[in-house]
């Protein structure tokens, strides 16, 4: 199961410009510094995350074709802004809501979808 195209294209265009806003302050959502694979353009999406044990995981809820999924998995590393904090993630990759390595309630909220983007901590700072 994914959200509809049509709601994750207003979401890119309207919702997002205001999550953005407070969704790096407010856990669980966060907001993914990610660079385009072939514009090398930067950009900022939105996203529910849990963190714990050094891993993050964010549930696919546009599928494994988004665009900023593809660029993450493409650069292998993004920046994630949560709770203030910047936190450089390493080793990104789609696992299923079952797997053990998923943290929080990622692995329920993501088991309608596709899959559970996962990813180690590299560095936090504040």
């Amino acid at each position: 199961m994914r959200v509809p195209h049509v709601v994750a294209r207003v979401n890119k265009y309207v919702t997002n410009p205001i999550q953005g806003l407070w969704a790096p302050r407010v856990a669980p959502w966060a907001v993914v510094e990610h660079v385009g694979r072939t514009s090398g353009t930067g950009y900022s999406t939105p996203v529910l995350c849990w963190v714990g044990h050094g891993r993050i995981s964010i549930p696919l809820t546009y599928g494994t074709g988004s665009d900023w999924v593809r660029n993450v998995l493409a650069a292998g590393e993004f920046t994630l802004l949560r709770e203030g904090k910047r936190i450089r993630v390493a080793g990104a990759r789609i696992l299923p809501p079952d797997s053990p390595d998923i943290v929080g309630l990622a692995r329920y909220v993501g088991r309608p979808f596709d899959g559970v983007l996962f990813g180690r901590i590299v560095e936090e700072t504040s």
